[in-house]
């Protein structure tokens, strides 16, 4: 999968996943509402991307792992309250993140490799 296909999907599985689990809480809290955050983020991101800029797909990237790493902890919450709708969500966020990170880790090293063919 390309980098910005790979962005434009976590950015959306973020924004609706982060939108379901604060409109099906029976007590919503705005912590909920911070990976979609960061999808947005990352769909305002998503026309540098595809145009190859080096600054905005490495901005990215780093939201990309940011809210990756922002995961684990929600995640281990979910686990311990035996809330499986919750896990599902808080994995599939974590899913589209990482292949999110490898597709960016594969177009960066794609980018250099053609930097490298390309210089005198």
């Amino acid at each position: 999968m390309k980098a910005p296909t790979a962005n434009l999907l976590n950015a959306f599985v973020l924004i609706a996943m982060s939108a379901w689990a604060y409109l099906s809480s029976v007590t919503p809290s705005l912590t909920a509402v911070i990976p979609g955050v960061f999808g947005m983020a990352l769909l305002l991101c998503q026309q540098g991307v595809m145009r190859e800029n080096k600054l905005i797909a490495h901005v990215a990237a780093g939201l990309t792992l940011v809210v990756f790493v922002a995961l684990i902890m929600p995640l281990r919450g979910a686990f311990a309250r035996g809330d499986t709708l919750a896990i599902l969500r808080v994995a599939a966020m974590m899913a589209t993140s990482w292949f999110a990170m490898i597709a960016f880790i594969r177009s960066f090293i794609a980018a250099r490799k053609a930097r490298e063919v390309t210089a005198p």
